[in-house]
């Protein structure tokens, strides 16, 4: 397993990058073309070419279907491997992207090897599918997951666990993404203020009053993370703008924010305001997930391993299945730690466990 995943490690591939990311998908496709599945590249234009695993037991009911759900691309641009290299030390196994999340396709791959190996008798067809572009929002590969997903049972997500424990994710906030842009007047800051309108003011007034909706009890957060406005000092702003982050636990609590959002009106007389964007996935529920952890814990347990469950702050292509309203179960991918940063890494011994974990619920469900 370790060695699998120096190669695709190795095979570096940033979202942003295609032919880097297309390099990585071909090697990633020939690793799984050794199996008796069928595997092909998905093109893209723009970003890496996405890969699609179909295997299909003999002994699969027609129309019945597990989606396995992954993704390749990481944070990391090309070269990051000179100040980052893949290396294990002490158990730990270090390198960009490893956590977040190859070490979950090599988990998959080896899990399917053990259902080959077994001979267990598997009712439904599966496919895993890798995209290119989940870290950046998964724009080109939204409508073909979405796709499989509603042809699908349950869908399980690789990506990686959360906390030392391994815990699966049960639970995640929706995420997204919203602009508020000010217009006020331009005038002289000095000779002729009355007859300016200071768009920097109207949007300090208007982010203290986004800040009331923040309630962390209920998992609602507005972060207004980016600011900009103005022009010079001596000079009343007309222009302001801030990019806010919006994230809540439950989908009655986005659609609040929503509307909160697009209700603002101005506080200065003469300000305009406009709001773009909003929530680009939507929470993931536990009622969505809730059966599928409770078989994922038994098994576990017949494994001697105790499995816990855990809220996760950030989204992934989870939230875009359970919003179709498919069953699904993320974090089932490596344990470690350090994602997007300088020392990700994965715990070595674990990759057979979650291995063997992902094979009994795909056997099962």
């Amino acid at each position: 397993m370790i060695e699998v995943l120096r190669r695709f490690t190795l095979a570096e591939s940033p979202s942003i990058e295609k032919d880097a990311a297309d390099r990585c998908a071909e090697i990633i496709a020939a690793e799984w073309r050794k199996r008796p599945v069928q595997a092909e590249l998905v093109p893209q234009k723009s970003r890496g070419n996405h890969i699609r695993i179909v295997w299909r037991p003999e002994t699969a009911a027609p129309k019945s279907q597990l989606l396995v759900l992954g993704h390749y691309d990481t944070v990391y641009a090309t070269g990051t491997l000179e100040k980052m290299p893949f290396q294990e030390t002490n158990g730990k196994i270090f390198g960009p992207g490893v956590f977040d999340m190859k070490a979950g396709i090599v988990q998959a791959l080896f899990a399917l090897d053990a259902l080959l190996q077994t001979k267990t008798r598997i009712s439904k067809q599966i496919v895993f599918l890798w995209t290119s572009d989940e870290e950046i929002g998964s724009e080109s590969s939204r409508e073909l997951l979405e796709s499989e997903a509603k042809r699908s049972d349950a869908v399980f997500v690789l990506e990686p666990s959360l906390g030392p424990k391994g815990f699966l994710k049960t639970t995640r906030k929706g995420v997204g993404e919203a602009e508020l842009i000010v217009t006020g007047k331009a005038s002289h800051a000095g000779l002729a203020p009355e007859k300016g309108v200071n768009a920097v003011h109207e949007l300090a007034l208007q982010i203290a009053k986004i800040l009331e909706w923040n309630d962390l009890k209920r998992g609602v957060t507005v972060n207004a993370g980016v600011i900009k406005g103005g022009t010079r000092v001596n000079v009343i702003a007309e222009q302001a703008k801030a990019v806010l982050d919006l994230r809540a636990l439950k989908i009655a609590d986005m659609r609040k924010i929503e509307k909160k959002l697009k209700s603002l009106k101005p506080i200065l007389r003469g300000a305009k305001l406009q709001v773009t964007g909003g929530f680009s996935r939507v929470p993931l529920e536990r009622k969505i997930s809730a059966a599928l952890f409770t078989r994922a814990q038994s098994l576990a347990s017949e494994m001697g391993i105790k499995l816990g469950e855990a809220t996760a702050g950030g989204g992934s292509d989870g939230n875009l299945t359970a919003a179709l309203g498919i069953p699904t179960l993320d974090g089932l991918g490596a344990v470690g730690d350090g994602a997007h940063s300088a020392h990700e890494h994965i715990f070595a011994n674990k990759m057979p466990e979650r291995a063997t974990l992902l094979a009994a619920l795909l056997s099962t469900s």
